[in-house]
C-alpha cells in the first residue's frame, strides 16, 4: 500500500474512533462537568441536589423555547443555553425522577397550542412571530405548575425558582399563612375585598385567620404573619413564643407610627399607632425604634394644599426604597426590581445573642432623620418634617432576616396563669394542673422549649404601611406600581420552602464586573453623597421656608405690585438670606456633581487609554528589545 492511501485510510479510521468514543461515552459522562467559573455558575447548589435526590415521584419538566424567534436576540439566547444546561444538570442529578422535554412552537402549531393551552406567555416581538421562553412542570398525579416567561432579568434567582418550582411538584400541598392582624384590612382569607397583597397570599396559600383574642395557635399553620399587632398579653406572647421555637418561621411586621392604624383610630395614649416586638425582640436582641424614619432622598410625593392651590411636594416620611438599598443577594429582596414603599416606618437595631446571626434586607439613604412617632402618625405636612429633620449620621435599618436557633422569652416556664389552660384555652382546674410543664393551647403535647427545635428563619420589617394598597396600587388601574406585595410574597415563599431552599444561595448573573471601577465609583459616590444629601435636605428647608415667605409677602401686595408689602424688615431680611443661601447651595450642588462626573470621566479615560494602548505597547516594546538583543549578539 502506498504511502498516500495509508494516510487517507488512518485518518478516516481515527475519525471513525473519534465519533464512535464521543457517541458511547457522552451519556456515561453526561453528569460529569468541571466548573471553573468565578462563582461556580455550573454548578448545583446542596440545597438543589438535596431537592432532587429526594423527589419520591417522578416530575417532568417541559422546556418551551422558541429557537428561530430567539436567535433574533443575543441576551435572550445566551440565557435560554444557561436555562437549557441547567436544566439538563438537574436531570442528571435527579436520574430516573426528573424529565425533561424540549419544545420549539413553530407557528400555527401544535407545540404553540400546547404553549398557549399550559399559560406560556407569548411576547411580542418586532417581527411577525411571538417568543415562547416559559417552563411546565408536571408532576405523577397531573399537578401543573408554570413560569409563563423566563425572565433573563430573574438570572440571579434562576436556580432557586426551578428548585422551588420542583419542590413544590412534589409537595403539592400550600403551606398554611396564619395571620395575627389589627389591621382591618388584612384580615380574612382575601377571597374578596381586603388589601391586594392579601388577596395576592391567598391565590397560593391556605390562610388562617387568628382573632386578636385568641388563646390557642391552629396546628396547621406552618408560617405566621403577624402585622402591626398591638397589646399582646403575656400568655399570648408565650403562645408566639412557643410557636417560633417550634416552627421557626414568622414574618413580622411591626411599625412605631401605622399610618393605616391611625386612620383607624387605632392609637396609644401618646397618640402614636404603635406596635413592637415587646419581649420576643428583648430575647431575640431586637429593639424597634421608638421614633419613625424619614428619608429626605427618597421622599415620595404627595399633593398638598397651599395657599389655596393643589401642589406636590415630596414627603421626607413616604420613602420609595431603591432596588439599590435592598441586599442583592437575598432570596427575599433580589428579584425585586420596583422600589417598595413605606409609610413612616422605624429603624431596627440587632444586638443578637450567640446563635443568632441578623443581616440586613433594606437600608434608607446615608442621611435619615427621626420623627416623632405620634407627630407621623398624624397629618404632618411635608413642610413640618423638613422643620423637624435632623440627619443621622449613616444608614438606619428598615427590614431584615434573623437567622439561627432563637432563644425562648419565657426562659423560666409559662407566665402566670398559663398553666392554668387546658387545650381549649379555658380554666381546666385540678386537671390543668397536673400538666403545667407543657404548652397545652399549641395544641399539642410536650415540654416547654427553652429554645429552637430546629434553625428558625425570621424576616422583620420595620412598617406595617407597606401593606396599605394606597402607597403602591394605582387607584385607576388597580396595577401595583411597587414592589410592596412581591416583597411580602417572597418572604412568605421563601420562608415556606423546606431548609434546604433556606439555604440555597442566590445565584449572581454570568458577569465579570470591572472590580476595580466598582471600587473607584463606590469610593467617589461615599465622598460626595453625604454632603450632597445633606445639602438637598437644606435647600429643601430653605424653599420651604421661601415659598412661605412669599406667601406672606404676596398675600397684602399684589394689587400694590410690591410682593414684600406684608413682611417686616427681619422677614425681609430672612428672605434675602434665602435667596442667597438657595444660590449657594445650587452652586455647591452642581459643583459636587461636576467633581463626581470629573473623576469618573478621569478613571474611564485611564482605563481606555489602558486598555486600548497597553497591548500593542507592550508588543512593540518586546519586540524592540528582541531586535536590539539579537543586533548585539550578532555584533559581539
Amino acid at each position: 500500500m502506498g504511502q498516500r492511501p495509508f494516510v487517507w485510510l488512518t485518518s478516516a479510521l481515527a475519525l471513525t474512533i473519534f465519533v464512535l468514543a464521543n457517541t458511547l461515552v457522552q451519556p456515561a459522562l453526561s453528569g460529569w462537568r468541571a466548573d471553573f467559573t468565578e462563582g461556580k455558575q455550573f454548578t448545583l447548589s446542596d440545597g438543589t441536589r438535596q431537592t432532587l435526590t429526594d423527589l419520591a415521584e417522578p416530575v417532568e419538566l417541559t422546556f418551551i423555547y422558541s429557537r428561530r424567534v430567539g436567535q433574533e436576540f443575543p441576551a435572550i439566547r445566551a440565557y435560554a443555553q444557561r436555562v437549557r444546561e441547567l436544566l439538563q444538570s438537574f436531570e442528571a442529578e435527579a436520574g430516573r425522577n426528573l424529565r425533561l422535554v424540549e419544545i420549539d412552537p413553530t407557528p400555527f402549531s401544535e407545540a404553540e397550542d400546547e404553549a398557549l393551552s399550559n399559560g406560556i406567555t407569548a411576547v411580542q416581538t418586532d417581527g411577525d412571530d411571538p417568543l415562547y421562553f416559559g417552563l411546565v412542570g408536571r408532576n405523577a398525579v397531573d399537578d401543573d405548575l408554570v413560569i409563563p416567561y423566563l425572565a433573563p432579568e430573574r438570572e440571579g434567582t434562576l436556580e432557586y425558582d426551578l428548585t422551588r418550582l420542583i419542590a413544590r411538584l412534589d409537595n403539592p400541598d400550600p403551606a398554611t399563612i396564619g395571620i395575627l392582624t389589627d389591621l382591618p384590612n388584612f384580615e380574612g382569607n382575601g377571597s374578596e375585598g381586603g388589601y391586594f397583597a392579601l388577596q395576592e397570599i391567598a391565590r397560593s396559600y391556605d390562610i388562617e385567620t387568628i382573632g386578636s383574642n385568641f388563646t390557642s395557635l391552629p396546628k396547621r399553620v406552618d408560617i405566621l404573619l403577624m402585622a402591626h399587632v398591638t397589646d399582646l398579653s403575656d400568655e399570648q406572647a408565650y403562645l408566639i413564643d412557643q410557636f417560633l421555637l417550634d416552627k421557626g418561621r414568622a414574618l413580622i411586621l411591626v411599625d412605631p407610627a401605622s399610618k393605616a392604624a391611625a386612620a383607624s383610630g387605632l392609637v396609644g395614649e401618646d397618640g402614636a399607632a404603635r406596635s413592637d416586638l415587646g419581649a420576643l425582640g428583648e430575647a431575640w436582641g431586637l429593639r424597634l425604634s421608638q421614633n419613625a424614619v424619614a428619608d429626605a432622598p427618597h421622599a415620595l410625593p404627595v399633593t398638598v394644599e397651599e395657599n389655596g392651590r393643589i401642589v406636590e411636594q415630596g414627603q421626607p416620611l413616604f420613602i420609595g426604597v431603591p432596588t439599590a438599598l435592598m441586599a442583592r443577594d437575598d432570596l427575599v429582596t433580589a428579584p425585586i426590581s420596583r422600589r417598595i414603599n413605606l409609610g413612616a416606618p422605624g429603624a431596627l437595631q440587632a444586638f443578637p445573642p450567640d446563635g443568632l446571626t441578623f443581616r440586613a434586607l433594606i437600608r434608607t439613604d446615608e442621611a435619615p432623620s427621626f420623627i416623632d412617632a405620634a407627630d407621623a402618625s398624624g397629618e404632618m405636612l411635608p413642610r413640618d418634617v423638613l422643620r423637624a429633620y435632623e440627619a443621622e449620621d449613616g444608614q438606619l435599618v428598615l427590614a431584615g432576616r434573623l437567622s439561627g436557633r432563637l432563644p425562648s422569652a419565657f426562659p423560666e416556664g409559662p407566665p402566670p396563669g398559663e398553666e392554668t389552660a387546658d387545650e381549649s384555652g379555658n380554666g381546666g382546674g385540678e386537671e390543668a394542673a397536673e400538666v403545667q410543664d407543657v404548652a397545652p393551647s399549641l395544641e399539642r403535647s410536650g415540654p416547654h422549649l427553652v429554645s429552637s427545635r430546629r434553625p428558625a428563619e425570621l424576616i422583620i420589617i420595620a412598617d406595617a404601611d407597606l401593606l396599605d394598597d394606597g402607597f403602591y396600587i394605582d387607584p385607576r388601574s388597580g396595577a401595583p406600581v411597587g414592589g410592596n406585595a412581591n416583597l411580602i410574597l417572597n418572604a412568605i415563599d421563601n420562608l415556606s420552602g423546606g431548609a434546604e431552599l433556606l439555604n440555597l444561595r442566590s445565584r449572581t448573573p454570568d458577569l465579570r464586573p470591572m472590580v476595580r471601577v466598582d471600587r473607584l465609583r463606590e469610593a467617589a459616590e461615599a465622598e460626595f453623597f453625604e454632603e450632597e444629601a445633606r445639602l438637598e435636605a437644606r435647600l429643601a428647608r430653605s424653599l420651604q421656608r421661601l415659598e412661605e415667605l412669599r406667601a406672606i409677602g404676596a398675600s397684602g401686595g399684589f394689587f400694590s405690585g410690591d410682593l414684600e408689602a406684608d413682611l417686616s424688615t427681619v422677614e425681609r431680611a430672612e428672605l434675602a438670606d434665602l435667596r442667597q443661601t438657595v444660590i449657594e447651595t445650587r452652586t455647591r450642588l452642581r459643583e459636587i456633581e461636576r467633581n463626581y462626573r470629573r473623576s469618573i470621566d478621569r478613571l474611564e479615560g485611564v482605563l481606555r487609554l489602558f486598555n486600548i494602548w497597553f497591548g500593542p505597547v507592550f508588543v512593540l516594546l518586546l519586540g524592540l528589545a528582541v531586535w536590539w538583543h539579537r543586533e548585539r549578539q550578532a555584533a559581539g
